[in-house]
């Protein structure tokens, strides 16, 4: 068994006890960057939902994606996200550390560190309980993404 899972949990993340996940292991996502192993299905049996920290480096940015059927909450410890969502990802929305993000299912969406010196950190919860089997890469978008002119103003969620 993974040592970063609690013996005393019940089979596939049953009623019958609880589970800790410790932190240090990591994962590469779809998405272009590593996220560090939270509460997932792989990791604890969740049935319902996924939680994972991110670290994204300074001036980096996801590959624009969707979580088709999924919600997404993201809270942020430090750093300034910008969102750039919506169709053809026309909208910005931008964060800061002690925000928090809600992404409806189905909306394509692309996170960029706004930061040229400083990480990103974020917790993201999610109600797909995997840590990546819901995400959809949305490549048409990229080129859209790498182009995006720097002064379009932020738009309310």
């Amino acid at each position: 068994m993974d040592e970063s899972r609690n013996e005393e949990a019940g089979p596939e993340g049953s009623a019958e006890g609880l589970v800790l996940v410790t932190p240090g292991q990591e994962y590469a996502g779809k998405q272009g960057h590593s996220f560090f192993v939270g509460i997932s299905r792989e990791s604890a049996g969740s049935r319902g939902l996924c939680m994972h920290q991110v670290i994204i480096p300074p001036g980096a940015r996801d590959h624009p994606h969707l979580h088709r059927d999924h919600e997404t909450a993201i809270f942020i410890i430090s750093g300034e996200a910008e969102g750039r969502y919506g169709e053809g990802l026309g909208r910005r929305l931008v964060a800061g550390a002690g925000s928090f993000v809600y992404i409806p299912a189905g909306v394509p969406h692309q996170a960029i560190n706004a930061s040229s010196t400083e990480p990103l950190v974020a917790v993201i919860a999610r109600t797909d309980p995997h840590e990546q089997e819901s995400v959809v890469l949305l490549e048409e978008l990229t080129a859209l993404s790498d182009t995006a002119s720097a002064d379009t103003k932020p738009t309310a969620p």
